[in-house]
């Protein structure tokens, strides 16, 4: 019985270290705001995915505390305001760096 309850505090110990070390990463300040950030980011792929004119295997999102950036290139000049006004929509955006490019 004593070996099953120190396996069980091994086990809640280092639970607790891996989710601290999460909690504090460098890109995010919390786990909490890791997982805003890929839902606005699924969010803004599934927006833009749903627009006929844009084409979103071409177009890169990545989430920051709640700024979008689109990268990525795009057919015409009109489709790079689109798909900031389509992630712009999206709820929990805080704001959107466009860096699209058309092909040429």
């Amino acid at each position: 019985m004593k070996v099953f309850r120190y396996a069980c505090f091994a086990f809640f110990a280092l639970l607790v270290a891996s989710l601290s070390a999460c909690s504090t990463g460098q890109k995010h300040g919390t786990v909490g705001q890791y997982v805003e950030d890929s839902a606005i980011t699924t969010n803004v792929k599934a927006a833009i995915f749903q627009e006929s004119d844009l084409s979103a295997a071409e177009i890169n999102v990545e989430t920051f505390n709640g700024i979008v950036q689109l990268s990525g290139f795009v057919s015409q000049s009109a489709q790079i305001s689109k798909a900031g006004q389509v992630a712009q929509r999206v709820e929990g955006v805080k704001g959107v760096k466009n860096s699209l490019t058309v092909k040429r």
